[in-house]
């Protein structure tokens, strides 16, 4: 095993057995992916450092490993690849060429940088990179038509193929339009930098990019969306999770999208992904916003195809770079490739053990804490090593009963959701919560007590 030497960043590990396995594979494969760039494999031919590989997936990257400098470094790769026109290419160091102007895989340098920031609250990399970000942007435009884009090369990667000698499903009920990932990554790219422009100081631009998303959004909606089908487009998991995650979806239609998203789900795919490299980024935290936790803590617990415990059921230590890598031709199939993760990392750290930064005081400055019990875990046990810090959370469950311990590091603060009925029902170090130090009641509703507390460890029980 050969690997920059990056530091640990966090530790995971619950009652349930298939992800605990899960996430060692995928630690052990991210490891040996590290080269001074975030390769795709470390064991052929390929080895490149692709970029669609690692939009949004970098941000699950933070919570296994300290990755500030390695990601620091890419970026400016990424900025030395850009040619004059602002074409960002595919790979990047470009050791192939592939400046092929898609909007999903050059997107990584617009997302990457939003993850350092939430992350590690250094606001230096957007200075840095904002010029080579807003160069992308603006030569992009220049591809959009009518308020859509179409550019897109590779589609929605690796969607489980109906067929397991496939490697590519050949189904188009299967297949995200090209319109549906490039306009929707646009729009994506055009929130963070206007969030970007913002942050700068720089009103003029962060007007023009808000102005332009919502261009985008009400195109998208005008053209693609189905009102009598409650869906977009054909109405792929993918084409379902992408306008969900960023917000594209009209207030009055977001159920009916993700009503149509958990029947795809619960039916055709029978509780397994239906999705590839591109919607698998967003999945879980689309299904964890709409209060379906479960369809993702199934995802992660199956061990029949397609699933990452198929994966370990046929006895992988990574993750593989197909979902039916033991069957598929093996033209395109290595056994070390972390993009089929998506934001299950994310989804350990965030929904399961409920430690998450606040993008409103990056870096964790401000910690918002909202473990999610699902299924039949009986406990979880995590920290994550912050810019101030470690942050520890530990809960078990038994008989009704909810138990957690926490750890919040100093010079920060946290919002703390506690899984109770009310707030006389939940206990600190076994004192009511009006006489528990440090810690302030906000409020209660929808089966959670939500408290702000500041630095310092504290064990809340329910009874």
């Amino acid at each position: 095993m050969v690997h920059d030497d990056v530091a640990e960043a966090g530790r995971f590990t619950c009652s349930q057995p298939t992800i605990n396995a899960i996430y060692q594979n995928t630690r052990w494969g991210t490891r040996g992916n590290y080269r001074s760039i975030p390769t795709d494999c470390p064991q052929r031919d390929e080895r490149q450092g692709w970029l669609g590989d690692r939009s949004s997936e970098s941000k699950g990257e933070s919570y296994l490993f300290g990755i500030a400098a390695l990601y620091t470094k890419w970026l400016h790769d990424m900025t030395d690849a850009q040619k004059e026109s602002g074409s960002i290419p595919d790979v990047c160091p470009p050791y192939w060429p592939l400046y092929n102007d898609s909007v999903t895989w050059p997107s990584t340098a617009v997302i990457a940088p939003g993850a350092l920031l939430d992350q590690y609250g250094d606001r230096r990399i957007i200075e840095r990179h904002y010029p080579t970000m807003a160069k992308w942007i603006d030569h992009m435009t220049g591809f959009v038509k009518d308020g859509i884009i179409s550019k897109d090369s590779y589609g929605d990667w690796c969607v489980p193929p109906e067929d397991p000698h496939l490697i590519h499903s050949k189904d188009p009920a299967r297949k995200t339009s090209p319109v549906v990932l490039a306009t929707t990554y646009f729009y994506h790219c055009l929130t963070l930098m206007t969030r970007y422009a913002d942050l700068l100081g720089k009103p003029a631009d962060a007007q023009r990019y808000r102005a332009q998303a919502e261009a985008l959004k009400a195109a998208f909606n005008a053209t693609y969306y189905d009102a009598a089908k409650g869906y977009y487009d054909n109405g792929t998991q993918t084409a379902c999770v992408l306008p969900l995650a960023f917000d594209m979806v009209p207030a009055a239609e977001r159920g009916r999208v993700f009503a149509h998203l958990v029947s795809k789900i619960t039916t055709e795919t029978r509780g397994h992904v239906g999705t590839g490299l591109v919607g698998g980024q967003w999945l879980n935290r689309v299904l964890t916003a709409g209060g379906r936790a479960d369809l993702s803590y199934n995802f992660a617990t199956h061990t029949t195809y397609p699933s990452w415990g198929y994966m370990i059921e046929k006895g992988a230590t990574t993750v593989w770079e197909l979902w039916n890598g033991d069957t598929a031709d093996p033209a395109m199939n290595s056994g070390n490739h972390v993009m089929l993760v998506g934001d299950l990392v994310i989804w350990f750290y965030e929904t399961l053990a409920g430690i998450a930064p606040d993008p409103a005081q990056p870096g964790f400055k401000h910690i918002v804490m909202r473990p999610q019990p699902v299924g039949d875990l009986a406990f979880v046990k995590a920290s994550h090593r912050s810019p101030y810090g470690l942050i520890r959370s530990e809960w078990s469950r038994e008989d009704g009963a909810f138990d957690w311990e926490i750890e919040i590091p100093a010079n920060t603060a946290a919002t703390v959701h506690i899984p109770a009925a009310d707030a006389a029902s939940v206990t600190e170090h076994r004192r009511p919560l009006a006489r528990a130090r440090g810690v302030t009641l906000l409020g209660t509703g929808n089966g959670t007590v939500t408290l702000r507390v500041g630095s310092g460890t504290y064990r809340f029980a329910t009874r």
